[in-house]
């Protein structure tokens, strides 16, 4: 689990519990909207849609709160409890401020700007993954982010082709970003359900690629102008699991968390969202076999919610069982979500890759990462 699900919902729950307050709160427009109609229907017919519960499941029975303290016990140790762990930095992190738009288009690069939010280019093609540029909470006193990280908005971005939403926690789907990229996003991929938030938010439907695990599309041009009429032959995307939940206010799993596989004519590239450890790893290496860079979860980890994100011991064992050829590893350096030091996570990383034998890549927030 994380903040989201601690501080956040311990919020969210007062504000319920406030009847006409919380009712206010809880219809803003920033908390989305849940499926409905033939968005409803569609996943109901899913695989990994519990009709009993009325909500997804994972490939694995997985409790998002493993603590026998309880949700309650464990939230309020989260908040008050004293460590000696250096959760957020005294000073300011370094970011390059980079200028996105002037980039080559005919080079594979990344750009990562902290915790899950980064840009990818991929023979011409731009991919902008979970972009946290505002907020990354429904109240502006939790989940705040880093000193010095708050440095790229909307204005910043090119044209973009894909804009990727791995699930709808509020740490990976900022409403305002997301509102204000709309005139310069091509298509949106997204997993079952999560497509009913954008169209609330003024996305056309024809904007949104919906999926469900496995479920592939083939990427057609959108904006960019650099890019070959026929290019769109040589571009996949696949939606691959994930094991954590989603939920944008107490309703959870109504729409579907993802990782995904795209498909470029140089390289292909696996994007892991927010994932515990489990058979789905091992699953998509194997049905994958030629992933050139594997994107993993690393942070926010606790032992009290060690099922919904990758506990470090198992970091290199995920990289064993991916496969892929090198790593790179987020979900860290920008928010306090959990109990470990804000710097823990890329010492993790490091150790991983010994364990793995697999290249890691540590880009610099902001810094361009060239693939080639």
């Amino acid at each position: 689990m994380k903040k989201k699900f601690m501080v956040t919902a311990i919020v969210l729950a007062v504000l319920f519990a406030l009847g006409d307050i919380g009712v206010l709160f809880f219809s803003q427009e920033s908390f989305g909207r849940l499926p409905q109609g033939e968005r409803l229907e569609r996943i109901k017919k899913s695989p990994n849609y519990d009709k009993s519960l009325k909500q997804f499941v994972n490939l694995e029975p997985t409790k998002t709160m493993v603590s026998e303290k309880g949700f309650v016990a464990s939230g309020i140790e989260f908040l008050f409890s004293k460590d000696t762990a250096q959760k957020i930095p005294d000073t300011a992190l370094t970011v390059i401020k980079t200028n996105l738009r002037e980039l080559p288009a005919d080079k594979d690069w990344l750009v990562w700007f902290g915790h899950s939010s980064y840009l990818v280019n991929l023979s011409g093609k731009k991919f902008l993954i979970d972009p946290i540029l505002y907020s990354g909470s429904p109240v502006s006193f939790v989940n705040k982010m880093f000193k010095g990280t708050d440095v790229y908005k909307p204005n910043d971005f090119p044209d973009i082709d894909f804009l990727v939403i791995s699930h709808d926690h509020w740490d990976h789907l900022d409403y305002k970003a997301v509102k204000e990229l709309e005139p310069r996003v091509g298509k949106v991929i997204l997993g079952l359900g999560v497509g009913e938030h954008f169209e609330y938010w003024g996305y056309p439907k024809e904007k949104l690629i919906e999926l469900d695990w496995w479920e592939s599309a083939q990427l057609s041009p959108a904006l960019s102008t650099q890019i070959a009429a026929d290019s769109s032959q040589n571009f996949k995307v696949t939606a691959t699991p994930a094991r954590h939940f989603s939920g944008r206010d107490l309703r959870q799993n109504r729409t579907l968390w993802a990782s995904y596989v795209v498909e470029s004519p140089k390289r292909t590239i696996w994007i892991g969202g927010d994932t515990g450890y489990g058979k789905h790893i091992a699953e998509i290496g194997k049905k994958f076999p030629s992933i050139d860079l594997g994107i993993l979860e690393n942070g926010q980890y606790n032992e009290d919610w060690a099922l919904i994100h990758t506990m470090p011991e198992y970091l290199g064992t995920e990289m064993k069982e991916l496969n892929a050829a090198r790593y790179m590893t987020v979900h860290n350096s920008r928010f306090c979500l959990s109990k470990h030091s804000y710097y823990e996570p890329l010492e993790n990383a490091k150790k991983a890759a010994e364990e793995s034998g697999k290249p890691l890549l540590t880009p610099q927030m902001g810094e361009v990462l060239y693939l080639e």
